[in-house]
């Protein structure tokens, strides 16, 4: 799941479905943009992104990323490290849930954790993410309580016979703790394609915001992502 937020957890899930031994790998990636539900990220420039991931042969996993992040035209240069463990399983319906923490410096300083849960089937799946606690504060008429903050998402994927692999996503996200965090409103659709073969992908993706947010990132306007990752493994 994470060139996109999921790469290096989408990895993690995959290779605890189908590993026989424990294994650890590592990631990297380059990106042109940092989406993260559909908003940018870095403010719409490059990022540099890697992890390292363990999977044990029961299910479990592991892992923390690393990203540069950007949050406003003018700002430093500005961090999120990210934690994550979990369980997955499953054979012809598949299932995973787990815990995700996001750290950032004190220039971005927003850290928050949720929980999460996935159920697949074929190329199906269908995840929720729960807000379950922060260390920012609540504004005015604000709750960043447990629950008080979700992102819902639907993802088909498939790979044609030359190896060209599409996925196609539809999320949700709502609550109080998303105003806060992104600066547009607390609720919104995102919506994208992603191409990939080999170790490049590409990606169209869009909300159906108005042009809100720091410093109107174009939250109105498709983006287009272009990524290339590499993975390597560490041993077993």
């Amino acid at each position: 799941m994470k060139a996109l937020k999921y790469t290096c957890l989408a990895m993690a899930l995959s290779l605890a479905s189908t590993a026989a031994v424990a294994q650890i790998t590592a990631n990297a990636t380059v990106t042109n943009n940092y989406i993260w539900r559909g908003l940018t990220q870095s403010t719409n420039d490059a990022a540099v992104q890697g992890g390292i991931d363990y999977v044990n042969e029961n299910g479990f996993y592991v892992g923390t990323w690393v990203s540069n992040v950007d949050y406003a035209p003018g700002d430093v240069f500005s961090y999120e490290h990210d934690v994550y463990a979990g369980f997955s399983g499953g054979d012809e319906i598949s299932w995973d849930v787990g815990w995700l923490y996001y750290n950032y410096d004190e220039e971005a300083n927003f850290d928050f954790h949720e929980i999460y849960g996935t159920i697949g089937l074929g190329g199906f799946s269908a995840t929720a993410f729960i807000l379950s606690g922060t260390e920012a504060d609540e504004g005015p008429g604000q709750d960043f309580g447990f629950g008080q903050a979700y992102y819902l998402s639907l993802d088909y994927g498939f790979e044609l016979d030359n190896g060209l692999g599409i996925s196609l996503h539809l999320g949700r996200h709502s609550g109080d703790f998303n105003e806060a965090f992104n600066g547009v409103p607390g609720s919104y659709t995102d919506y994208n394609v992603t191409f990939a073969i080999d170790s490049f992908t590409f990606m169209i993706t869009d909300t159906d915001l108005d042009d809100v947010g720091a410093d109107n990132l174009d939250n109105d306007a498709p983006k287009f992502v272009i990524g290339y990752s590499m993975e390597f493994g560490l041993g077993e």
